[in-house]
């Protein structure tokens, strides 16, 4: 991590289910992180592409594993795994 800078990011939008489910895991873990709220156009989504290769949200970037990743199930399972005891805190979406 560099400065005051949380080491992930999360790419995401406005009252998206998914999206609050990889926060309130990261709030849960009092893991620091930093939102980029993304377009809601699907096909105007072209940072998450560039970061993820695909355009779907939550995206997250793990600066301090070099971790990038979509899919809010497969990110809850990196954090309860990488930064969590390994239980399931997120609950399902």
């Amino acid at each position: 991590m560099t400065g005051d800078t949380p080491a992930i990011t999360v790419y995401r939008l406005q009252a998206c289910p998914y999206c609050e489910r990889v926060i309130r895991v990261l709030q849960e873990l009092d893991v620091p992180y930093q939102s980029r709220f993304v377009e809601p156009m699907h096909s105007d989504r072209n940072v998450v592409k560039r970061i993820s290769g695909k355009r779907t949200v939550p995206a997250i970037v793990d600066d301090e594993t070099g971790v990038t990743m979509s899919e809010s199930a497969n990110i809850v399972e990196y954090l309860q795994h990488t930064y969590g005891d390994g239980s399931d805190a997120g609950g399902a979406a």
